[in-house]
């Protein structure tokens, strides 16, 4: 059996979005596959609740408790391993990681990001995306890399700003689509490892 253990820092609808559809398109039975582990910054964390209910183990890393980033993400990497991981999922997970991090687990890290990339990497990706005037938006997958919100695209989905749009209205929409993409491209990226 191959372990996904996904990373959140909040509400984990993107964990709950994958969740939902590893128990419906049963991946166990289908692709040998299972959410292992969920893993939060944050003690608070929504997502922890959730992946509980549905008899996911959790944990809870206070990235505050370290000293510095390479010291979380060591401490990170070591409970993560415990589990060991085919894939790690970045799902709605605050935290920009050390290169050390992306190294030890290059090429089975993946991330969803709220902008089509390679536009808008970072924050605040709605609000540039009204202010520079885009005409559409939308999220995308991809593989992690050293650099921030780049590496290998897996796949995009694409909404259109409308006229009125407030960030918030639009990160709703791009949030929806989010639902229905990551999931679909966890499931392929893992078809892909399976061949």
């Amino acid at each position: 059996m191959k372990n996904i253990v996904i990373l959140i820092s909040g509400s984990g609808s993107n964990m709950g979005a994958i969740l939902h559809a590893a128990e419906q398109e049963r991946w166990a039975e289908r692709l040998n596959v299972r959410v292992a582990a969920v893993i939060s910054n944050k003690a608070d964390a929504q997502g922890l609740a959730l992946a509980q209910s549905q008899g996911v183990a959790t944990a809870v890393l206070d990235h505050k408790a370290f000293a510095s980033r390479e010291a979380f993400d060591a401490a990170l990497m070591v409970q993560i391993d415990q589990f060991s991981p085919s894939l790690v999922v970045l799902a709605g997970f605050m935290r920009i990681l050390t290169p050390g991090f992306v190294a030890h687990y290059a090429g089975r890290l993946l991330n969803i990001h709220p902008s089509l990339l390679p536009a808008f990497p970072g924050l605040n990706t709605h609000q540039r995306a009204i202010d520079a005037g885009c005409k559409f938006a939308g999220a995308t997958v991809h593989q992690v890399t050293a650099d921030l919100d780049h590496g290998p695209i897996l796949a995009q989905a694409v909404v259109p700003v409308l006229a009125g749009d407030t960030a918030a209205m639009l990160a709703a929409r791009v949030l929806t689509q989010e639902h229905l993409i990551y999931p679909r491209a966890v499931a392929q990226f893992l078809r892909t490892q399976n061949t």
